[in-house]
């Protein structure tokens, strides 16, 4: 699978396999194993997503030897700050199995960042993290935080479909040398977006299916995409992305379906205290 190198020199492949609400009742190690089994070598998981444990066991447990095996997870609001954040770091990895994480993000950036990051730095040099990360900074919360770090994240993990391209914050990362993923990247079950006339043409020309298109688009914006997905035939169809290629009349045609909008507004009021209430990422332990 072919990888882009971070700013910070780690290889990332670009095409990996989300585990976003799927339950840790045995469905998360199946989905896994079946991505690891079909050649993903990216995995993404947070411990708000409460299936850490079986990601981390599909990994273990696959025969693949783990320095093959890039792994994400993300730290939640309630282990912002310095000390919180390093326990936070510690439950991951002991929920995981693993001796480190190949990616660690901020998950939701607000409260205590800047007191995160620090413990997140520290692990980082210590070797627990390879790579440090944040996700859904938009422009505004990212000039107020990234200031405050000593390091530049090495990625900013972003909803990311034709219909939500980021093309604001995508400037000011590039400009930093900041790599974008994307969350969400066939569009959260958006029928619009897997019924556009635009995209739907295009992927009759190619005898591709509408989502196959939407991926390829992305690869091809060169950002980093974890389809996630329960069904293996799903599954392995949604990797069938790299036999053709998208003209530039084509990418131009998908460009123009951007409306500048997400589906989740992160400088809203509130949300912030929304977020936090949400998950008890500690109602376990």
């Amino acid at each position: 699978m072919e990888t882009i190198r971070l700013n910070d020199g780690v290889e990332i492949p670009v095409y990996g396999f989300g585990t976003f609400q799927i339950p840790a009742d045995g469905s998360t190690y199946k989905a896994v194993r079946e991505a690891l089994d079909l050649g993903i070598r990216h995995i993404d998981t947070a411990v708000a997503y409460f299936n850490e444990e079986e990601v981390g066991k599909a990994i273990r447990e696959s025969g693949i030897p783990r320095e093959e095996i890039f792994l994400t997870s993300k730290l939640w609001l309630q282990d912002y700050g310095y000390e919180g954040a390093k326990k936070g770091i510690e439950t991951s990895l002991s929920r995981l199995g693993l001796d480190y994480m190949d990616l660690y993000l901020i998950h939701q950036p607000y409260g205590d960042v800047p007191g995160a990051w620090k413990a997140m730095e520290e692990a980082k040099a210590e070797g627990k993290i390879r790579s440090i990360g944040v996700s859904n900074m938009t422009p505004k919360i990212w000039k107020n935080f990234v200031p405050q770090f000593d390091t530049l994240p090495s990625v900013n993990q972003m909803e990311f479909n034709p219909y939500c391209q980021q093309k604001e914050i995508r400037k000011i990362m590039t400009e930093a040398g900041v790599q974008l993923e994307g969350w969400g990247p066939l569009g959260q079950g958006n029928k619009d977006l897997i019924a556009d006339p635009v995209i739907v043409k295009i992927a009759e020309a190619h005898g591709k299916d509408v989502g196959q298109i939407i991926l390829r688009f992305e690869y091809q914006e060169r950002v980093i995409i974890s389809p996630k997905s329960t069904n293996p035939d799903r599954i392995k169809s949604n990797m069938d992305i790299f036999n053709f290629e998208l003209s530039e009349e084509e990418m131009k045609q998908i460009r123009a379906l951007d409306t500048g909008k997400s589906c989740f507004d992160h400088d809203a009021p509130g949300v912030a205290e929304m977020l936090i209430g949400a998950f008890d990422v500690h109602a376990n332990d």
